[in-house]
């Protein structure tokens, strides 16, 4: 198809003094899998809630397979499967008579319902009230509800918010089978690793506006200049008074950068497109005891490592 599941162009939302969503332009293609990743109040939510039809821009264009919501709100909700921030059901009502309700809004049979159940593994508890579901069975229930119409347009808001790491990602497999259905998705979320392991393309978004679009490697690419190495020295009695860090004057030619850890150590920080030879370097620079290493590792730059680098601060703060 030549039309976009979702497009976007220059959307602005304002609350007052406040730019929630600043001029954006945004197209994702027919099956993509889109995480929208920012701090809280990065505008993440306002955003999804303009596409689902919650709230409307103050002004530019969004259309949802080539559909508005001023002219097409009947159709739109029929192919759209939202899970908000915070879903709250009927406590005193059973798991399947919470799916097949949803269902009756869709005149889907109740036959439905016992498929949902058991593609999001809650079969065994479509009796059991809601009120007795654990955090991660909610969380679950709440996308067996997107799911009940089978949507061409998935919105899942901080899906596993809150939730303990063996629920995370039982709900991460749950997201991840949808895929074999040509589903389009936007995921908002503040992790990292949710972003990586879910989606094939990645939004950064702060303050309203993208920071930065792509792939992860596009973003590693991009935005980073190699590899991340990363060591702690010891305060060798040889130093004397000066703090370790300054007998690396031999490494001035490398992007690095230290930090205080504690008085009698110091960690530091090396951005490096030779991983291999940074690391005989500063090996190189312990055996001669010019410093005193107590700890090194080297790894991938991250998606955090890419936040930081644009805004300062850590994607979770």
């Amino acid at each position: 198809m030549n039309t976009p599941a979702i497009e976007l162009k220059a959307v602005t939302k304002r609350f007052k003094d406040i730019t929630a969503v600043d001029s954006i332009d945004m197209q994702i293609n027919h099956g993509q899998y889109v995480a929208l990743l920012g701090p809280n109040g990065a505008g993440k939510t306002t955003l999804v809630e303009m596409i689902e039809g919650i709230q409307q821009q103050d002004s530019g264009q969004i259309s949802v397979l080539g559909k508005t919501w001023k002219e097409d709100k009947q159709y739109l909700r029929k192919i759209m499967g939202i899970s908000l921030q915070e879903t709250k059901f009927t406590d005193k009502v059973t798991v399947s008579e919470t799916i097949n309700l949803f269902a009756s809004f869709y005149n889907i049979h109740k036959n439905r319902s016992n498929e949902i159940l058991e593609r999001v593994g809650l079969a065994d508890k479509r009796n059991s009230y809601v009120v007795n579901l654990s955090g991660g069975q909610r969380q679950k229930l709440a996308i067996a509800v997107a799911l009940t119409s089978t949507p061409k347009i998935l919105l899942l808001d901080e899906p596993t918010t809150g939730l303990d790491p063996y629920s995370r990602h039982e709900v991460w497999g749950i997201i991840a089978e949808l895929k074999d259905n040509n589903t389009t998705m936007i995921l908002t979320t503040h992790y990292m690793e949710e972003a990586q392991y879910l989606c094939d393309r990645i939004i950064i978004m702060n303050n309203g506006k993208f920071l930065a679009d792509g792939t992860l490697n596009e973003l590693q690419n991009k935005f980073s200049d190699g590899d991340i190495i990363e060591f702690t020295l010891s305060r060798n009695d040889n130093f004397g008074e000066q703090p370790p860090i300054n007998h690396l004057d031999k490494m001035v030619s490398l992007k690095w950068d230290a930090v205080v850890a504690a008085p009698n150590q110091m960690k530091g920080t090396i951005v490096t497109s030779d991983s291999v030879s940074t690391l005989n370097h500063l090996l190189a620079l312990d055996r001669e005891h010019v410093i005193d290493i107590k700890e090194v590792t080297s790894r991938k730059v991250t998606l955090d490592d890419i936040f930081i680098s644009m805004t300062g601060r850590h994607l979770d703060e």
